[in-house]
Formats: C-alpha cells, structure tokens, sequence
C-alpha cells in the first residue's frame, strides 16, 4: 500500500494487512479513529500527525516500511518494490544481467574495524557486495540497529540481515517481518552477522525482548528459502542464534578472519563470574580474596580471547571456511548459484544399480 492521505477505521487494515506500506511524509494518516472521534469516545485530544502521522508509523509504531518524501517519490517507491521481488529470471549466467558495485571491494579492509566494538555502518560494507551498490532498505527508520535491506548479488534478488550492534525488540520484529516476506517471495536471505547479542537490561526486557528475540529465532528456524550466512564481526549469545548462526542448518556458512563467535564477550563473562563468585564468597561470611578473583578473571579473559577466534572454529569444522573480506561477493554469487541450480534440479533415483559393460 501507498498511502497518499487518510487510511481510517475499517481502511487502516488494507494498510495493516499490506505486506509492504509507504507512506508519504506530511500526507498520510493511518488511525482507527481520527481526532474528532477520538475526543467524541474518550476525550483524548490528538494531533492527526501525533496519532497516524507518517513519522509515527515510521519510526515508532512500525507499521510503515518506507517514507516517501512525497506523492511521486511513493510511486518510485513502490515500483522499486515491485522490481526487487525475482521474477522467474534464469539462473544460468547468461540469463542474468547485471552491474559491479561502485565501490572497490578493496576499501572494505579500511571501513570494517579490527575491533567488533567499533561502531561503524553496514551498509558501507553492503555497499561493495552488491550489484551496482544499490539497495533498498526495509524500516530504516523503525529499530536502526538492524539492517534489513533488498538487493542484488550477480543478479540474484536476495534479502540481507545484518547489524549494527546489539538486537532490539523492534530489531528483532523488524527481521522476523522481512524473514517472512522473503520466504513468501522465495528469495534467498544472506545474514551478515555482526552482533553482540540481544539487547539486556529493564527498558530491554519490558520492551518485550524475550517476546519478540522469540520470534525472530522462529522465523528463522522455520525458513523455506536459501539461508546463506557470513560472519563478518562479533557473533555473541543467542544473537548467533537470531541470525542463522551454524545450529540453524544455514546451506553456507563462511567466516572473515576477524570474526569472534562465543556465548558473550570474555570481559563480560570474567565480571559476571567474579560478581557471582564475590557474592557467594560474603554470603559465606568470608571476604572476597581480590588476587584470585583477578587471576580467575585473566584465566577466563585468555580462554574467551583464544576460543572465540574464526581459527578456533574454523579449524573445528563448524563452518565451510574462512574467506578474505574482498572476495565475499564473488563467495556469495557463487552460493546463490549453487542454491538456485539445486532448485532447479530434479533427482530421478533409479532403482537400480549401473551394471558394467
């Protein structure tokens, strides 16, 4: 749906019930009940913009997935919309036509730090994977943390899941919406993992963390596309999970040399192991002794720092290898390749065996 101006009452739900909604910034509305009504039934005094507006349902009640800045642009919208779903095209090589980024895979080595716990955009990253760097994002305004975005990859339309730190409740409704629509569309989805897990805390949990982490990992588990996974930075708890981490059975999963994968950060888990341990030690009546509780720490921080490396698991066999970040495009093309041959790939078993001439 494009909405152009008011949506309400029985009509928001064609709003509600679209799987994609654009509305126009300053023009739409999208309420129940208007303002008039509203003050009639409860004596609520609203603006139309505080109540439906197009920032609202952008930004807080996610109800839009795109904001258009007006009419035509909602247009454009939309039919860039329509142009991303696949429509049947060849997945021979020949079939496909389509554009090398703009940007110089080479510049990904300067824009992704060495440290997962520097911020940085993803979509800088996005940007020199895909066909001719171009992507359309999906509520970019509406739980930011989580970069859902539509593209090309040797032009093979696919939905990217990546992060931009820590998964949200409105992160992790926002994935397990645009999980759905991809495996409605039959598009592959690429996870570019880069998280250090769900977000904690008391505004975390009342926000309904759990609730909605639950149903991202749903989506997950229960996807009937490609799942194609890449770890490109931190990979921490039960954010692996939420973004097809090895247990969700990922049809290829690679790995960059700085990748970390492990339950948490090592000095998060040597603070959570001393703050237990000093507790336990009070509750005793003993005093916390501070020099093994400092050498415990340093056990923990090394164990962490050594086994939460790519080598660590790559050696392991817990994924199909490690790859230099400027061949992930050429990597992904060439899975997306595989996927779409297989499905195109019928197996006839015979009931027999080849006998020799």
């Amino acid at each position: 749906s494009v909405v152009h101006g008011s949506s309400t009452a029985g009509g928001a739900y064609q709003t509600g019930l679209s799987d994609y909604v654009v509305v126009v910034r300053g023009r739409s509305k999208v309420f129940l009940a208007g303002p008039p009504l509203l003050k009639a039934a409860t004596g609520e005094i609203a603006t139309d913009e505080a109540l439906g507006g197009a920032e609202m349902h952008f930004h807080v009640s996610g109800t839009a997935e795109y904001m258009a800045e007006n009419d035509a642009d909602g247009v454009r919208i939309a039919r860039e919309i329509v142009a991303k779903l696949p429509w049947n095209r060849s997945t021979r090589a020949g079939g496909r036509r389509f554009s090398e980024p703009l940007y110089d895979a080479e510049e990904i080595l300067g824009i992704t730090p060495a440290d997962y716990r520097t911020p940085y955009d993803v979509k800088e990253t996005i940007a020199r994977i895909v066909d001719g760097s171009d992507m359309l994002g999906f509520k970019d305004g509406y739980g930011a943390a989580t970069v859902c975005v539509h593209a090309e990859i040797a032009g093979h339309a696919v939905g990217i899941i990546s992060n931009n730190g820590p998964i949200d409740a409105d992160g992790a409704a926002k994935a397990a919406q645009f999980i759905q629509l991809q495996c409605q569309a039959g598009t592959p989805v690429v996870f570019l993992q880069n998280t250090t897990g769900y977000l904690v805390g008391v505004d975390a949990e009342q926000r309904g963390i759990v609730k909605h982490g639950s149903k991202m990992i749903q989506a997950v588990t229960n996807m009937t596309v490609p799942k194609i996974t890449l770890h490109i930075g931190a990979s921490f708890g039960a954010g692996n999970y939420g973004m097809c981490g090895r247990a969700f059975d990922p049809d290829f999963i690679f790995a960059w040399p700085k990748n970390r994968i492990a339950v948490m950060g090592g000095e998060q888990a040597a603070k959570t192991m001393r703050i237990v341990g000093e507790e336990g030690a009070r509750a005793r009546g003993e005093e916390p002794n501070a020099a093994y509780f400092d050498a415990m720490a340093k056990t923990i921080i090394d164990k962490y720092d050594e086994e939460s490396r790519a080598l660590f698991a790559t050696a392991r066999l817990w994924d199909d290898g490690l790859i230099d970040p400027r061949d992930s495009r050429k990597l992904l093309a060439f899975c997306l390749d595989t996927v779409a041959e297989a499905r195109e790939r019928e197996l006839r078993p015979i009931a027999f065996g080849v006998g020799r001439m």
